[in-house]
């Protein structure tokens, strides 16, 4: 797979907090990204920004209720375990929370299929190039996929390192039972996919969160983005929804809760983190963005 294609997925996988066990590097995985993670327990409303390659999330261990929505949206709420999956080719971005049971550790294995592939699984199903649509699926189970994935994950942690031509045939026949039973040839019901390319998006997200102590300012971004500020600010909406500067005030808070949760630093010390100079502002906006107080929010008495 291109670097672009690897930092798409990358892109998405860095948003979601927790310990990454194990990451395919190499030309074994040529057109596919997998990665295992231990997830925290509990997790507060993420974005998730859209990007194209199709995502399987396959649960290894642990159970969760895990809740999804389109921004703003109502959740959808789901309770999985192991064995379960979930595939997503979002064309919008999406919001994700999710509580675990404590009882044994909530692992993951995250595949990313690259889009050549799943191209060529798509000839192969239904005999020409079209466009292919992936129903989404939240919390089923599929013996064939699991199937096809555990070897996979096997290969990752092998001892003696993958056989790229066994990888290989696993990732086609993967993208072709994809095809085969979630897959459909495009309506032209659905709008085109818009907004940044997604190793441009990962770029960007990485240089917000860099400068979360800085003030805002557009121009770096879309020089970034190697984009106009006026061409930068509609692409970035269009991959997750909101203006970049909406975004970095989500992200400002996603650090402030984190610090708040898990240090005793003081709140101002936190707001200077997070961009705030003073801190009936930092207080104002967050209540504003979470609807607590930040020392609510820690539970200080």
């Amino acid at each position: 797979m291109a670097d672009t294609a690897h930092s798409s997925a990358e892109a998405l996988d860095d948003r979601v907090p927790g310990t990454r066990i194990a990451a395919s590097r190499g030309r074994a995985w040529k057109d596919l990204l997998v990665q295992l993670y231990q997830r925290e327990p509990h997790q507060e409303c993420l974005l998730i920004p859209a990007v194209p390659e199709p995502l399987v999330v396959w649960v290894l261990s642990g159970a969760a209720v895990v809740e999804e929505r389109e921004l703003d949206g109502p959740w959808h709420a789901n309770r999985v375990s192991a064995g379960d999956f979930f595939l997503t080719n979002a064309q919008d971005p999406y919001e994700l929370r999710w509580t675990a049971d404590e009882s044994s550790p909530f692992e993951v294995m995250h595949l990313h299929l690259g889009l050549p592939l799943l191209k060529r699984a798509t000839v192969e199903v239904l005999g020409d190039a079209r466009e292919l649509e992936l129903r989404d699926v939240s919390g089923e189970r599929d013996a064939v996929l699991s199937g096809l994935l555990e070897p996979l994950r096997a290969e990752l942690l092998s001892a003696h390192g993958p056989s790229a031509l066994f990888v290989q045939g696993l990732a086609q026949s993967l993208a072709v039972h994809l095809v085969r039973q979630y897959g459909a040839a495009a309506t032209g019901k659905r709008r085109p996919r818009g907004g940044l390319p997604a190793f441009k998006l990962r770029r960007v997200i990485e240089l917000m969160e860099s400068q979360l102590d800085r003030e805002f300012h557009l121009a770096p971004l879309a020089r970034e983005a190697g984009l106009s500020e006026f061409h930068f600010g509609r692409a970035f909406k269009q991959s997750t929804g909101f203006a970049p500067s909406r975004y970095v005030i989500r992200l400002r808070m996603e650090r402030a809760r984190q610090l708040l949760r898990e240090t005793s630093r003081p709140i101002i010390e936190i707001g200077l983190e997070v961009g705030y100079t003073s801190a009936s502002h930092f207080a104002q906006v967050f209540r504003r963005e979470t609807g607590v107080a930040p020392s609510d929010y820690r539970g200080d008495t």
